[in-house]
């Protein structure tokens, strides 16, 4: 057997219980970043792998989530001491009702979420370089990117704004 043949069946085998494993003791996101970690891990070290991959793999994915959980202490240290040393804008008493209730909507996000669509729609920052700055890769960014959205969508659909067509039917003008 190919160390190709044999990275493929062990993928098989590890994927949904590493999986599992994972979304029993992390979010979502997290979760996929580990996972993909451990998968990288599996395929530089295919030939140190035991017949019994399964739970090797979970040790590895076991591993990588700690280092992910640091990652995010350190990130979350790193960012309370920014916010001191350069808070952020205060919101101009002027603003428009438009840009309130969308900041507004942002404040009520996760800060993971409120970050990522500040980082593209703020900060004007390519998927790449919001990878870079998250510390996680272009797909993860992207996935984290896309619930962001989502959510940022179904925070903004909570509150009533008088803008727009809200409670205008089909037909009507």
């Amino acid at each position: 057997m190919t160390e190709a043949d044999r990275l493929e069946a062990v993928m098989h085998e590890v994927v949904e219980p590493v999986r599992r494993y994972l979304a029993r003791r992390t979010d979502s996101a997290t979760a996929d970043d580990v996972l993909s970690e451990t998968l990288v891990v599996l395929w530089r070290r295919i030939g140190e792998i035991p017949d019994d991959a399964i739970a090797w793999s979970i040790g590895v994915a076991r591993l990588q989530l700690a280092n992910a959980e640091r990652s995010a202490r350190r990130q979350q240290r790193l960012f309370a001491r920014l916010v001191v040393l350069d808070p952020p804008r205060t919101v101009d008493d002027h603003a428009d009702d438009d840009t309130t209730y969308i900041r507004d909507a942002i404040g009520r996000l996760r800060p993971l979420d409120a970050e990522v669509i500040k980082l593209t729609a703020w900060d004007e920052l390519s998927l790449d370089q919001v990878a870079s700055v998250l510390g996680v890769t272009v797909n993860a960014a992207t996935i984290r990117l896309h619930r962001a959205r989502k959510r940022l969508k179904d925070e903004l659909g909570k509150t009533e704004h008088g803008d727009g067509h809200n409670g205008v039917k089909e037909g009507e003008r």
